[in-house]
């Protein structure tokens, strides 16, 4: 008779697939939360405060999830080594599911023990990362291990702050979270666009330019470094320019036509077209022409939150042996989330007296693009490989 490990059921067979299902779910339960909160239905009593809770649980839960399933299968066909799997990767994800849980135990638990358990999640993270990587001497991607502690960084300003240790670090903190999330993205966007645009069209071939990705992300880095140090202003506007062209010409070397025809190609492409747009809101926002949340939930929502759906939803099939194709409702879930998108970023510039509304149009968009992807997904992702293959 065997005995059955984890190991053995595939929602714990490799990291994409935990937490992706985690990252869905969250999603939702994070908005729901969020727009009780924001209607006045419901009265947070937490460790965060409203704002900081909203904003470190987007960036730190979902995203973080996102990121923690996609490099634990990544670092895995970089390397050829083995990652996370079983009692270990079920060990990771409780860990992720307590840092979500715990600050609404405030008053029950001490505030030290509720930050320790959400601040250990991303270094226990990037040392599990680094151990493939080191083994196979690829140091070069020893930069996701390093941009995994720099959001360590960010997320210790933010727990200093509540703690009392530190004044106005909490700010700071979300800040370098943002600005590291979004350059790890533009990092992984070299790597993956080109690769799924070429695979996505067979007669098509993209080529990489190493200048134009140094110069992206370089130049956004600088931008985000301005913000960091509260400079404003022309200095600010005209990297934020220099920013949004030089990532505008590096996406356009990647784009074939023909992606509008693939709707895991062209939700990519959408959700890079966002950063751009938060780039040149940013430019704007330097002269108080439109307020800087627009430009952050360009960022956010808009870039973090297309782009990140559009990869889950390609790695997910990629991953459990099924053809690279969306469903149709899964188109429908790119649509509303870039929807979402507009309704949060760009109609309360055109429309402000409708903020409110407008706000909780864009919650409701993105909570159906969100059921949709759980309903798809976590079927797929909780069920076996449908080549007969191990993960």
């Amino acid at each position: 008779m065997k005995i059955h490990t984890l190991a053995d059921y595939p929602l714990f067979a490799l990291g994409f697939r935990v937490f992706f299902a985690l990252a869905g779910l969250s999603a939702l339960v994070l908005l729901i939360l969020w727009s009780c909160i924001f209607k006045g239905a419901l009265t947070q009593d937490n460790y965060f405060s409203g704002t900081y809770w909203h904003a470190h649980e987007m960036l730190m839960g979902y995203t973080v999830a996102v990121i923690a399933g996609f490099l634990l299968t990544a670092v895995k066909n970089w390397t050829g080594a083995e990652t996370l799997t079983g009692k270990p990767l079920a060990a990771l994800a409780l860990l992720w599911l307590y840092g979500r849980v715990v600050p609404f135990y405030e008053g029950l638990l001490p505030d030290v023990l509720i930050a320790l358990t959400d601040f250990a999640f991303l270094p226990i993270l990037a040392y599990q990362v680094s151990k493939p990587i080191l083994r196979a001497r690829q140091y070069k991607n020893l930069i996701f291990v390093g941009l995994l502690l720099l959001l360590s960084v960010g997320n210790g300003l933010i727990h200093s702050e509540i703690l009392g240790f530190q004044k106005s670090t909490a700010a700071i903190g979300i800040q370098i979270i943002m600005a590291t999330i979004i350059v790890l993205i533009l990092i992984i966007a070299g790597r993956i666009f080109p690769f799924f645009t070429s695979r996505g069209l067979s007669s098509s071939l993209v080529i990489k330019n190493p200048l134009l990705d140094a110069l992206a992300i370089a130049s956004a880095v600088l931008v985000f470094d301005l913000q960091i140090f509260g400079i404003t202003g022309t200095v600010l506007a005209i990297a934020s320019i220099i920013a949004a062209l030089a990532n505008l010409v590096r996406v356009y070397s990647w784009y074939v036509q023909k992606i509008w025809y693939v709707p895991l190609l062209w939700v990519l492409y959408t959700g890079y077209s966002w950063l751009i747009l938060g780039f040149g809101l940013t430019a704007l926002s330097a002269y108080a022409i439109v307020l800087p949340s627009v430009a952050i939930h360009a960022f956010t929502l808009g870039g973090i939150g297309v782009l990140t759906v559009g990869m889950m939803a390609r790695v997910s099939l990629g991953h459990t042996g099924r053809a690279l194709r969306a469903s149709n409702s899964i188109v429908i879930a790119f649509v509303l989330i870039n929807l979402a998108a507009v309704f949060r970023v760009l109609l309360p510039i055109a429309l402000p007296s409708w903020y409110g509304n407008l706000i909780y149009m864009s919650i409701l968009l993105w909570l159906a693009a969100f059921s949709l992807f759980v309903f798809v997904y976590f079927p797929i992702l909780s069920s076996a490989r449908v080549d007969g293959q191990q993960d």
